[in-house]
């Protein structure tokens, strides 16, 4: 991954994590909390691939499985979010750019419900039956609800941001991004025109001076 996608992704993880934490976590609301960590990874994921989206979904997890309050194994949401990150990526639209609205909805749900019974499952696997109690059912539920109803302020938001680290002139050319290759294909044509005109520059001032050598030459003989 190039610098600028990896300080970008950084910086909006660091900051859901902190909204997270400081805001979201504190609502009480019923059910589930709203995952914003698990938004701007969808986000990420949709404009960088599989790939990028497994490892932003796991430096996503392992942060949240280390941010306090944590009461759960350290990796466990890391490997929810990498799992997630990296099926997110491989939904990846054509250049990053959503058509519709109804796929990154769509998907939005899609990864609520799964990260849940994901999280649920791997609790189960290593004795945390905290969700039995809880009620795995109400959870599935709320947070469905409640990402569906952030995803259009934060998903969008995003994928615009990312875009435009994807678009920076400053970063170098790579495979994955359709912008930088199509930036490149543009450089090399601009420089091909440059180097056309000033070639025909070159030869019309060589025709310039060969034609006024030659009056040069023609008053002489006079």
């Amino acid at each position: 991954m190039r610098f600028n996608r990896i300080l970008l992704s950084t910086t909006l993880l660091v900051v859901a994590m902190v909204v997270q934490v400081s805001i979201l976590a504190r609502l009480q609301l019923p059910g589930a909390v709203p995952d914003l960590t698990l938004l701007v990874v969808l986000a990420l994921a949709f404009v960088y691939g599989h790939v990028g989206g497994a490892f932003i979904g796991f430096g996503a997890g392992l942060l949240a499985d280390l941010a306090p309050p944590a009461d759960h194994a350290a990796g466990r949401y890391a490997l929810v979010l990498c799992v997630i990150g990296y099926l997110a990526g491989l939904a990846r639209p054509e250049k990053g750019q959503m058509r519709s609205a109804l796929a990154p909805m769509t998907a939005v749900v899609a990864a609520a419900l799964g990260s849940t019974l994901l999280y649920a499952a791997v609790g189960a696997l290593v004795g945390d039956t905290a969700a039995r109690h809880v009620g795995l059912a109400g959870l599935l539920f709320s947070a469905a609800v409640y990402d569906l109803l952030l995803a259009p302020f934060v998903v969008p938001l995003v994928m615009w941001l990312a875009r435009r680290a994807e678009n920076d002139p400053l970063a170098g050319t790579e495979n994955g991004g359709g912008s930088d290759v199509s930036s490149g294909w543009l450089a090399t044509g601009t420089g091909l025109r440059i180097g056309g005109q000033r070639g025909g520059l070159w030869v019309r001032a060589a025709r310039n001076r060969a034609a006024r050598a030659g009056r040069i030459k023609g008053v002489k003989r006079l």
